[in-house]
């Protein structure tokens, strides 16, 4: 199927790519023109998405690069690892490939993170390209260059600032999700409203019916929007030395839940969207937004099918796990928290005040 395409340009300081949103991407060679050509390119997917989309993705970069390797990791949060990070290591080395091989991510943010860290770090860096296929990956994860791999003390706690060349969503790839996987996507998309733009809060809460049918225009405005948003942050902070920290919202509760549990239990969106359910109270607590505003988020959150109560493992785990958060200044606690509607910032919070929040929501 194809559609109307939308181009968004992410501006840094010295360098510029472009995302490019439509449906019928994968197979035009046209959707890869800025990418540079080479003797090599491999295609990094996974178990669930490769044979998808794989083939079809080699056949339309078979005209583009001379030779198109493939590599099939196994799927999920779990595997976000230095051992599978290896993988691909062991493949661009067994196959004798040079600094201009270009790494494709075809898959979610898992395999985007990892193929990016691996392109950022092989021969000290090489070209790659995001082929986001998940609504998450779509909105958030492939654009911006953040990358990395998680450890058993926290998440995406090893990586590397690396911008792709080149991002490539296409829509079609939607219709394949999991529901699941679907609602764990609609937490990233709704986040970008509280933070940065009300009014898209607005559209979301009116089009969200639509977007869990998959209806493609409504699909389509929500990962241009929730794209034009990141971009905008990015363009004047990539490496997150202060504006871009708001896209974290319900990140910091989201990545404890997640490392607690152990990776893969909980889709990262489903603990995003609880985390920003409590993100939200703990904002309420401190005079930022009135009741109705926070409950107004909940409301979403529950009605987009993600869970509003995170599990009772008890608020000092809860607190311990938070220590190793990136925002942390100096052992403090540091959490996105909504301002005022359509504006967030980094604050600190009491640690009883904390442990009130998270007793409050514990299932």
């Amino acid at each position: 199927m194809s559609t109307t395409s939308h181009q968004i340009a992410i501006e840094l300081a010295d360098r510029r790519y472009d995302i490019l949103i439509g449906g019928g991407l994968l197979g035009s060679t046209a959707s890869f023109d800025a990418v540079p050509r080479s003797r090599t390119a491999l295609i990094v997917s996974n178990t669930t998405v490769a044979p998808l989309y794989a083939q079809q993705l080699a056949t339309t970069l078979g005209k583009i690069h001379g030779e198109v390797l493939q590599l099939v990791l196994p799927d999920g949060e779990a595997h976000k690892n230095w051992e599978t990070l290896n993988l691909i290591f062991d493949r661009l080395l067994a196959q004798a490939c040079d600094r201009k091989t270009v790494l494709y991510a075809l898959g979610g943010g898992v395999i985007g993170d990892m193929t990016g860290f691996a392109a950022a770090c092989y021969m000290r860096g090489v070209p790659y390209v995001q082929v986001p296929t998940t609504l998450l990956a779509q909105v958030d994860s492939s654009v911006g260059g953040k990358t990395a791999i998680n450890h058993p003390a926290g998440k995406n706690m090893i990586g590397a600032f690396y911008q792709p060349r080149l991002v490539v969503a296409d829509l079609d790839t939607l219709a394949s999700l999991p529901e699941r996987e679907l609602a764990a996507g609609l937490a990233e998309v709704i986040k970008y409203g509280p933070i940065a733009d009300d009014a898209f809060l607005d559209w979301i809460e009116e089009h969200l019916d639509a977007l869990l049918r998959r209806d493609r225009p409504a699909l389509a405005h929500a990962v241009r929007r929730s794209c034009e948003i990141k971009a905008w942050v990015v363009g004047q902070d990539e490496r997150e030395s202060g504006l871009r920290a708001i896209l974290n919202f319900g990140h910091t509760f989201g990545h404890a839940i997640e490392a607690a549990l152990g990776y893969g239990q909980w889709l990262h969106g489903e603990a995003v969207g609880c985390g920003m359910v409590m993100a939200a109270d703990l904002s309420h607590r401190l005079g930022m937004i009135d009741r109705a505003y926070m409950e107004r988020i909940a409301n979403l959150v529950e009605r987009a099918g993600l869970p509003t109560k995170a599990p009772a493992l008890g608020a000092s785990t809860y607190i311990e796990l938070m220590r190793v958060d990136k925002k942390a200044d100096a052992g403090k606690l540091q959490f996105v928290l909504i301002e005022a509607p359509g504006r967030a910032g980094v604050h600190g919070a009491d640690e009883r005040l904390l442990a009130d929040v998270i007793d409050a929501h514990c299932a």
